[in-house]
């Protein structure tokens, strides 16, 4: 059987991000985001409504985080879904967490200045975009599960494909 496993957030930091590293050498942070959602009770009356996720980033793109993020920052996250389970005192306990392959730092460096997050590396785009890679000597770690690497094809424009003189339209 198929599964897909993917998650898309967009909220706002609700700590500082706190950076360490695995025995590895794989860059690590863990951070809460905070995400809001305003729906209209039967009354009449608008209810925000939060929500609340651990996200963990590795590699280049964790270290970019802790340095231009902080708390409140707005951040757009791409990721999975992991579920973690541990035993504490007998009883089974487990926690949903998302594993961010994806970010994007929302804000512009005027507002990253007076607010104290957002973007601060490009005063030309409202937003920039930091993936996950994989390190060729990541080590596996029973704390963590890292991400799995990505291959998007990108269309180059050349080599073969369509006539102009096939496109219908």
């Amino acid at each position: 059987m198929a599964s897909y496993n993917r998650v898309m957030l967009m909220g706002n930091l609700t700590r500082d991000i706190e950076l360490r590293y695995l025995p590895s050498g794989t860059a690590v942070t863990e951070f809460g985001l905070a995400v809001n959602d305003r729906r209209k009770t039967s009354d009449g009356q608008w209810v925000d409504d939060v929500s609340f996720f651990d996200v963990t980033l590795f590699g280049r793109t964790a270290e970019v985080a802790s340095e231009y993020l902080s708390k409140g920052s707005p951040i757009f996250i791409e990721g999975r879904l992991k579920q973690d389970t541990w035993e504490k005192e007998g009883q089974k306990r487990s926690k949903v967490k998302v594993i961010g392959e994806r970010m994007q730092m929302i804000g512009s460096k005027d507002r990253s200045e007076s607010s104290g997050g957002g973007v601060r590396e490009s005063s030309r785009s409202s937003y920039r975009s930091y993936e996950s890679q994989p390190s060729d000597n990541r080590q596996s770690s029973d704390d963590y599960d890292e991400p799995a690497p990505r291959h998007d094809a990108q269309p180059t424009g050349e080599g073969p494909g369509y006539d102009d003189s096939q496109i219908p339209f």
